[in-house]
């Protein structure tokens, strides 16, 4: 690897005398002194400049081999010149010792290997080589090497050119002491640019200077701790206001105890916003899939009163069917692989429809106006459904990956993350919302299915088929429940009982908005997704559905047709 670098340097030396060769030839008596004077100048440089890298060079090299010497105190030497040395270069080695995936030749080559062990390199070269043709040896380490190591590895990564680097080591330091780097973070902190990796440095910093016996420092690092810290420093700050077994303070500076406690609470009521916000966040992603769960439900419960306990099934057909569709990608077009969940967007609603439609004109047509049989039907169907999901693709819960523009996620505070799945999330549902509110109200679809859910019989003596609106609307309703289980996938795993742990929370949804009113389903799934995220931490998941539901049923007794329902054919029924 240097020697490459000092291969290249000799290049341009050779490339920088040719240059001068005109020059040099057209020398004459007449040539000035003071052109003579800056040519020898500008040799001397340059050879000075390439006899120095060469000295460094050679140095590091010899150094880095002495990671592999025999003899234990030798390598400690090795370790701590390196990290002394502020090269990088040193670095991959130095991990492949600490993991002991470095080896020695009988050259005293060092071989670095793969995580499997089966492949390795030449450290210097980068070129790989054939382990089976040689006579590796393992160096001689242990625990005290390690805990050398570890520090060199973090003293090199402090000064790397790579941003993520800087911040990687900058995030080990804050989870371990740091008192005999001080000096060096301090000199990393002047020449960092990165805010971030600044703050981190700080906090380093802050942390180890409330060991110190200096007062001034001590109150600094709490003040910086207060701006910069967050929750994980709340035991820092709680060693300060320890107290023995008398109950007095092991703390005897009374203002550094009560800038202590002050930072305590602000870190708090800090972080009490944070959780806030992610439950605000994450309550809107809950009701946004929730929503999806219950806007078909709500279609087609207020168009023909069927309480359909297969419901929940068309968002687990959604899923599976988003799998099938990755699974093809994966087979056929590797190459568009990122493209999938797009092509999976109209199969999983198409499918899902159709199925809907089946299940209207095969099964549910025959059972209007007899809600007992209506239910124990669809909840037969369920079942069906469900054994044949597990027929087909096994009772294991199968994986939909997240294409790499969903993956990860953005820091919106210190500590809070918004995954990239759940802003989509978001976004798709209110699309889909947009599209269904058109479809309902610009298309002579929409005015049929209007017009039946208000008043059936006038509709059908107005020429409208209720047969084909029944038909249509439950395939509508299922189609969206079938995108609900395609946004699902992405941020679970895929089984065949997915739909029973949306069903009884849809049909909430769908009562307390309204029935048969999308501005109520969006509402009451909002408000429920909301409500269940800020009530989980206080009570618990299982105590916090139970208050939900005591306080729906409330709410329904004292508005019984739900917060945004319109007039129609249920409501006066």
């Amino acid at each position: 690897m240097e020697s490459l670098h000092l291969m290249e340097g000799f290049c341009c030396y050779k490339k920088l005398l040719y240059s001068f060769k005109p020059r040099l030839l057209s020398f004459n008596l007449k040539t000035s002194r003071k052109s003579k004077l800056i040519f020898a100048l500008v040799v001397f440089l340059t050879m000075g400049f390439f006899l120095i890298s060469t000295v460094e060079a050679n140095e590091f090299e010899n150094t880095l081999k002495d990671l592999g010497n025999k003899s234990r105190s030798q390598i400690k030497l090795a370790v701590k010149a390196l990290g002394n040395m502020g090269n990088p270069a040193a670095i991959p080695v130095m991990e492949a010792l600490k993991e002991k995936r470095l080896r020695i030749s009988d050259n005293d080559a060092l071989i670095i290997l793969n995580e499997a062990k089966d492949k390795g390199h030449n450290a210097l070269t980068g070129q790989p080589v054939e382990l089976g043709s040689l006579n590796l040896r393992k160096p001689r380490i242990n625990n005290a090497v390690r805990r050398l190591l570890s520090t060199a590895i973090g003293k090199l990564k402090l000064f790397s050119d790579d941003p993520e680097i800087r911040l990687s080591a900058a995030r080990d330091l804050l989870k371990r002491s740091s008192n005999n780097l001080v000096e060096l973070i301090e000199k990393a902190l002047k020449k960092e640019t990165e805010d971030e990796i600044r703050n981190l440095f700080l906090l380093v910093l802050a942390k180890e200077g409330l060991n110190s016996n200096d007062k001034s420092k001590r109150l600094q690092s709490i003040k910086t701790i207060t701006i910069l810290g967050n929750n994980d420093f709340k035991t820092v700050l709680e060693n300060v206001l320890e107290k023995n077994e008398e109950d007095e303070f092991l703390e005897n500076d009374s203002e550094i105890r009560d800038a202590a406690s002050n930072a305590i609470a602000k870190i708090e009521k800090r972080q009490f916003i944070k959780n806030q916000a992610a439950n605000l966040f994450y309550g809107l992603s809950l009701g946004s899939i929730l929503l999806l769960a219950a806007l078909g439900l709500a279609i087609t419960f207020g168009l023909m009163g069927v309480i359909n306990m297969a419901h929940g099934e068309m968002l687990m057909l959604g899923a599976y069917l988003t799998f099938v569709v990755q699974n093809l990608f994966k087979e056929y077009l590797p190459g568009y692989f990122e493209l999938y969940l797009i092509a999976a967007i109209p199969v999983s609603f198409l499918g899902s429809a159709l199925v809907g439609i089946i299940l209207e004109r095969g099964i549910i047509r025959h059972l209007y106006g007899r809600p007992l049989e209506t239910l124990l039907a669809t909840w037969g169907i369920s079942l069906i459904l469900i054994q044949t999901i597990r027929l087909v693709f096994g009772a294991q819960n199968v994986e939909v990956a997240n294409p790499s523009y969903l993956s990860g996620g953005v820091e919106v505070m210190n500590g809070i993350v918004f995954p990239y799945s759940r802003i989509a999330i978001i976004i798709f549902v209110v699309g889909v919302v947009i599209s269904i509110w058109m479809l309902l109200q610009k298309t002579s679809l929409g005015l049929q299915v209007r017009a039946v859910t208000q008043n059936r019989e006038m509709a059908s003596c107005m020429g409208i088929s209720t047969y084909k609106v029944d038909m249509y609307t439950f395939g509508l309703g299922s189609g969206v429940a079938g995108l609900g289980g395609l946004a699902l996938s992405q941020i679970g795993n895929v089984g065949p009982e997915l739909g029973q742990l949306y069903i009884v929370d849809s049909f909430m949804v769908v009562v307390l908005g309204g029935v048969g009113n999308i501005a109520g389903t969006v509402a009451g799934a909002l408000s429920l997704g909301i409500f269940n995220k800020f009530l989980e931490p206080v009570a618990g998941a299982v105590l916090g559905k139970i208050i939900v539901l005591v306080l729906i049923i409330v709410v329904i007794q004292k508005r019984p047709q739900g917060l945004f329902a319109l007039k129609g054919r249920m409501v006066d029924n």
